[in-house]
């Protein structure tokens, strides 16, 4: 139980530090969330081990937690939680909504495009973990809108997606500044070794690039504050997981 431990108190103190007054919600991926993007590439995160089968009894009492705080998940099925998150996200704009989503995941820089939008990285120094379209620049070169670009040509190691093979972020960061996407690049900056990955690198973008229109359920965002939760060890005494 240390685990689903770790992620009530996590989620707790995370909740309490920036967003409280704020509607949370939780997103898990689906079991076969990542079938859709494998049958474009096998690769595609193919070198992810698989999970231990403990890992689902553990999901599972980490839902009855979310549930016993009035928390509020949803694992979609067919579905990437990535792509929820940017549907929830894309939803929530639509409201005027700021949107803050907690991941260490950088595939969610695309949505930094709109100002309302950030990414919370509680790993990183507390000056640097709140991170905007201005900080994707500044770090990267690129745009926001870029990313999927940016991120096809010098590859995701997290997804197993290899990039082309001798472009590093300098030198895709040069090529974009030419062009606004992939198809702008101007032909006599590609280099022959570099053109024959191209259509590779167009798949693969489309890979990176999150749905924004997953089909949710119309009553999931209500707008209403989450209360912020008990603490980790009353959670799990309660569901008598200790």
């Amino acid at each position: 139980m240390t685990g689903v431990f770790g992620f009530a108190a996590l989620l707790r103190k995370a909740h309490l530090a920036h967003a409280d007054g704020h509607e949370v919600f939780v997103v898990f991926d689906a079991e076969n969330g990542a079938a859709a993007r494998a049958g474009e590439d096998d690769a595609y995160k193919a070198n992810r081990a698989a999970p231990e089968p403990c890992l689902f009894e553990s999901l599972a009492d980490i839902k009855r937690v979310l549930d016993l705080a009035s928390v509020r998940w949803i694992e979609q099925d067919g579905c990437e939680g990535d792509d929820v998150i940017a549907t929830l996200t894309t939803l929530a704009r639509g409201q005027d909504r700021a949107v803050d989503i907690m991941s260490v995941d950088k595939d969610f820089y695309q949505m930094l495009a709109d100002p309302r939008v950030r990414v919370l990285n509680t790993m990183l120094a507390e000056n640097r973990r709140s991170i905007d379209g201005a900080a994707v620049r500044a770090r990267f070169h690129v745009s926001a809108d870029q990313w999927p670009d940016y991120r096809a040509l010098t590859g995701d190691p997290s997804d197993n997606i290899a990039g082309i093979r001798g472009i590093g972020p300098m030198t895709a960061a040069r090529l974009l500044a030419h062009g606004g996407h992939l198809e702008q690049i101007p032909q006599s900056l590609i280099r022959p070794s570099w053109g024959e990955q191209w259509e590779q690198a167009l798949r693969w973008r489309e890979m990176i690039r999150l749905d924004c229109k997953v089909e949710l359920p119309d009553d999931l965002l209500t707008g209403q504050a989450t209360d912020a939760m008990p603490r980790a060890a009353h959670l799990l005494e309660t569901l008598d997981l200790w």
